[in-house]
């Protein structure tokens, strides 16, 4: 979905032992509020995560514990100074496996069809050619220029709809995009009441959006009832002096009760908040949202490939995690 511009003012966000802070629960230093989490973030050829300070502010309590590699939590956990919550990596997928396997069936559905209410130009599919394993830890989603179904390019759309959702914590995955005039891949999040409320009384969450013609811009943004499609709440983050599809690069948001943050690698660059929606519009993120990985191909938002896109065009994605409460 289109995301509108300007950029809200950077969040607060704090720095420990050189790493990225992974996610913050309630608490902001103006205003004292609640129990901020602070995770070093591991190198990135490091599954592992190290919980290195969780601290609340009121009572000046101190835990330190440790996630180990690929989501198992070291010992009984990590818990909050309370002692009622674990905290640590409650799903991920490292995408492990040979190459031309289709992804993980227990944790991720196809979407198959076309348009999905944007005007895109392909028809997704579940075959290997469009979305599979490469064998070196990645997934490939690939958009191809072919005749199938009555449209003129394939692609990929899977979701974890009815096998993972959760509200708030921190998701995350490291991308290398595509590129080229009218390819439009995304990591999103969608409200899991969609089949009860429709779009877009549900809620998206638009992680990383890309237009594969600026390829030194993703974008992010929220949809919700009276702030969706082209009146969307959002920004952008500008790459300097690299592009997306030069190397991978780790999106991610964190959402707590009161506010989500964009991240690309180590930088925050947008943070929205109930105040931020117009007047009299509902914030409709405090539900459970499941997870979405697409290669749209032509839309309302890149528009069509051109003489100059070049195919086929993938969107390789090494890993995709969540952070939040471990029950």
């Amino acid at each position: 979905m289109p995301a509108r511009g300007g950029t809200p003012a950077p969040a607060q966000a704090r720095r420990i032992a050189g790493g990225a802070p992974i996610w913050r629960k309630s608490g902001r230093v103006a205003d004292g509020e609640g129990l901020e989490l602070v995770l070093a973030r591991r190198a990135t050829d490091d599954p592992g995560l190290e919980v290195t300070r969780v601290r609340d502010r009121l009572l000046a309590a101190l835990v330190v514990c440790t996630v180990a590699a690929l989501g198992a939590v070291a010992g009984s956990g990590c818990t909050s100074p309370t002692g009622s919550e674990q905290l640590g990596l409650v799903w991920s997928d490292e995408f492990d496996g040979p190459a031309g396997q289709s992804p993980d069936s227990s944790r991720w559905a196809f979407d198959i069809g076309t348009d999905w209410g944007n005007n895109q130009l392909e028809y997704d599919t579940d075959r290997p050619e469009n979305v599979s394993l490469d064998g070196d830890g990645n997934l490939e989603i690939t958009a191809r220029e072919e005749d199938y179904m009555g449209r003129e390019y394939t692609s990929g759309r899977i979701n974890t709809r009815g096998r993972f959702a959760q509200t708030r914590g921190r998701f995350e995955a490291r991308i290398k995009l595509p590129v080229g005039q009218g390819i439009w891949p995304a990591f999103w999040l969608l409200g899991d009441d969609f089949d009860i409320v429709g779009w877009p009384e549900c809620g998206e969450i638009d992680i990383m959006e890309y237009r594969g013609q600026l390829p030194s811009i993703v974008t992010g943004a929220l949809h919700g009832p009276g702030y969706s499609g082209g009146n969307s709440i959002g920004g952008q983050y500008t790459l300097q002096g690299a592009s997306f599809n030069d190397d991978f690069h780790v999106f991610a948001i964190e959402w707590d009760a009161s506010s989500i943050s964009w991240w690309v690698d180590d930088q925050v660059y947008m943070t929205l908040e109930p105040s931020d929606l117009p007047q009299g519009a509902t914030w409709v993120f405090n539900d459970d949202f499941f997870i979405i990985l697409n290669v749209a191909v032509g839309g309302n938002y890149v528009g069509s490939p051109d003489e100059t896109t070049t195919f086929p065009q993938t969107m390789l994605i090494d890993y995709v995690r969540v952070y939040g409460t471990v029950k």
